[in-house]
């Protein structure tokens, strides 16, 4: 492919400049460089875009790669290749390695790595406490120099109150975004799955929502304390999406995101013992998915981020209670997410604004746009083939997703990093 390419007739969506446009998209040296009806230069590739949308790459703000340290499970390069799949273009990275990423020297291996072997762009989320023991701060002036973009403990809260304080203040004199697993441990402690009637009719031991609400009222009332940046993970009940409303209402710096399998399933798909629908926060309750929906639907909740969480199968084929947590989302991020535009929830400009633009900006990066002059990464794909979710075609090295067999409508064309095609669906076996 030259370096010139000419995306011919597309339906351009860009939620950050308002673009929703039916069009044509010129790139060339790796840069978005003219959008419209253009002419074709000599020597161009087109890439023929009818009845195809053409968005900015989306942008994941929550994904586990792995590597180091547990790359039996996932790696940098298994990774990455499963986003462009999914037409993720940018993927934050979190810091539940082994070692973690608390460290700049971990960070730097991180970015080289990815800048080797990765396919799409990947910055790293750096630990907020060392070691993940919530005990004391990492250096964080050091590891955003080092090239992380936001700190997170994620996998565990930051329990303790006075050091939650001490990171939301410190991170502010940086501009830093801290983000939350929020779960109170002295409330989920021995919890397996959402606690209701379903985990009674199961036998197994509940989490109860509360853990998560109690969390999050806590943490925004620090938030006004000290100022700091404040970002709620993979939110899943009503209570912690109340606390966050009342908090943008007030005009404190908290958002919040939302993991697919949060507001697509519920509770139920754990009938069975299915251990691909173990994950944490667990899947919840009817009444708490359709507080996510409005919450998405106000414009509450406003990053859609999937907590790809890879695990060998020896990590899931075990008794449901010991079975680690996590889904695999890259891949159906996209799809899924367009049930939420089939349904009435968002319009199709709201909901790619959820998976571009809006993370971007919360971590501080030029990406999930099509501006002139910006990065050319793009997807294209079509919102209405329809296809199966086959565990077994997924990319990556694990395929623990909670959606095998589910029809789902969207399939990613081609996925374009800084003007290179890293994903061409023509290619799939």
């Amino acid at each position: 492919m030259s370096g010139v390419v000419v995306i011919r007739g597309g339906r351009l969506i860009d939620p950050a400049n308002g673009v929703d446009a039916s069009g044509d998209l010129l790139v060339a040296d790796g840069v978005i460089r003219a959008l419209g009806r253009v002419d074709i230069p000599a020597g161009a590739t087109i890439l023929h875009a009818d009845g195809l949308v053409v968005a900015p790459g989306l942008v994941d703000m929550h994904v586990h790669l792995r590597e180091p340290g547990f790359e039996y499970k996932e790696t940098i390069a298994g990774g990455t290749l499963a986003a462009a799949a999914g037409g993720v273009t940018t993927v934050a990275c979190m810091p539940n390695t082994r070692p973690v990423n608390d460290d700049p020297s971990i960070t730097a291996f991180i970015r080289q790595k990815a800048a080797s072997e990765g396919t799409v762009n990947v910055f790293p989320i750096g630990a907020v406490t060392k070691g993940l023991e919530g005990r004391e701060l990492t250096e964080m002036g050091l590891m955003l120099k080092a090239g992380c973009v936001a700190f997170s403990d994620d996998g565990r809260p930051v329990a303790d109150a006075g050091l939650m304080r001490r990171a939301l203040d410190y991170s502010r004199a940086f501009g830093a975004l801290i983000i939350q697993h929020a779960e109170d441990p002295s409330l989920s402690a021995g919890g397996c799955m959402h606690e209701g009637v379903i985990s009674s009719r199961l036998g197994l031991p509940g989490l109860p929502a509360a853990a998560e609400s109690v969390m999050v009222d806590r943490d925004v009332r620090l938030v006004e304390l000290t100022g700091g940046r404040y970002h709620v993970a993979h939110i899943s009940v009503a209570g912690a999406v109340e606390a966050v409303a009342r908090a943008r209402s007030r005009g404190l710096p908290v958002s919040c995101e939302v993991a697919p399998h949060h507001f697509a399933l519920t509770d139920e798909a754990v009938l069975g013992y299915d251990t691909d629908a173990k994950m944490s926060p667990p899947l919840r309750s009817t009444e708490d998915r359709n507080a996510v929906l409005e919450g998405l639907a106000r414009g509450i909740i406003t990053v859609i981020a999937t907590d790809h969480a890879p695990h060998d199968q020896d990590s899931k084929r075990v008794e449901f209670c010991h079975a680690s947590n996590g889904v695999v989302g890259l891949e159906t991020m996209l799809p899924v997410s367009l049930e939420l535009v089939r349904d009435g929830v968002m319009t199709l400009v709201d909901c790619l604004r959820a998976m571009t633009v809006t993370p971007a900006r919360l971590l501080g990066l030029d990406r999930g746009t099509l501006s002139i002059g910006a990065p050319a990464d793009v997807v294209l794909f079509d919102p209405d083939e329809s296809w199966v979710v086959d565990a077994a075609r997924l990319h990556g090295t694990s395929r623990n997703t909670c959606f095998h067999g589910r029809r789902v409508r969207g399939r990613v064309k081609w996925t374009m990093v800084s003007g290179k095609v890293v994903h061409d669906d023509r290619l799939r076996a």
